[in-house]
């Protein structure tokens, strides 16, 4: 994969999270591509999704809790958004 793809990738994922939660540190970067990728599996190929979660149940508590955290953190930055 080429470099330039790279970064250019990372920029705008380091504008989505800002955007979404208000936050542009990795750690946040990481959790909202984890959710959006989670999010995108869940609905394209859901019986992998049904596997995994039944596979790894503490791994399926820990996507509700951070998809719970990032849509408590777009919630926080709309509101202060107003």
């Amino acid at each position: 994969m080429d470099q330039t793809l790279r970064e250019q990738f990372d920029g705008l994922m380091t504008k989505y999270t800002e955007l979404l939660t208000g936050e542009t540190d990795e750690e946040s970067k990481e959790k909202v591509k984890m959710w959006a990728l989670y999010t995108y599996m869940s609905k394209s190929m859901p019986p992998l999704v049904k596997h995994w979660n039944e596979k790894y149940p503490d791994a399926k508590d820990g996507m509700k809790e951070l998809i719970q955290e990032v849509r408590e953190l777009n919630e926080k930055y709309r509101e202060e958004q107003k």
